[in-house]
């Protein structure tokens, strides 16, 4: 079965300004995956954690490209596109540079727009050169397609046939 989601706005929608995001999606059909923050950093990277692993660059809009390319494989990962997320809390260390973001966030999700929440945080934990951390929820189709499952060896030699 398809998913199935659907924007919803107020009876009394303004429509003389632009919102970068819906105000709510309503889930009638579909699965949810609910993705960890990423960051800047390699999704997977040593714990504790290694120094090395965390050459970021400094500017905001470097660290939104490599944060979004985190996002989307792991999406990806899941069968899923940016296309599919429906909520995303983004955590900046620095709200003045949301217009940074929020450009980047525009390149990459162009007229889909999930509910979004932003907050000013002190620091990340993953690191403290990380500028921003996106939490994501997207909703894939309720019946994914189907896996090939890898057999044991023991499986495999007691389904030859014998000579």
């Amino acid at each position: 079965m398809a998913k199935e989601v659907q924007v919803v706005h107020h009876p009394r929608r303004r429509r003389d300004v632009m919102m970068p995001y819906a105000p709510a999606l309503l889930i009638r059909r579909g699965s949810l995956l609910f993705l960890s923050g990423v960051t800047a950093a390699p999704v997977y990277h040593s714990h504790p954690h290694r120094e090395e692993e965390f050459d970021l660059p400094s500017h905001m809009r470097d660290q939104a490209v490599l944060t979004m390319e985190n996002l989307k494989q792991t999406l990806e990962a899941a069968g899923c596109t940016l296309g599919d997320v429906v909520s995303a809390t983004r955590y900046l260390t620095d709200a003045g540079e949301q217009d940074d973001l929020n450009r980047v966030w525009a390149e990459y999700l162009g007229d889909h727009l999930p509910t979004t929440t932003t907050v000013e945080v002190s620091r990340l934990a993953t690191h403290p050169r990380c500028k921003l951390e996106i939490s994501a929820i997207a909703v894939a189709d309720s019946t994914p397609p189907k896996r090939r499952r890898k057999r044991s060896r023991s499986a495999r030699t007691a389904r030859r046939p014998r000579t």
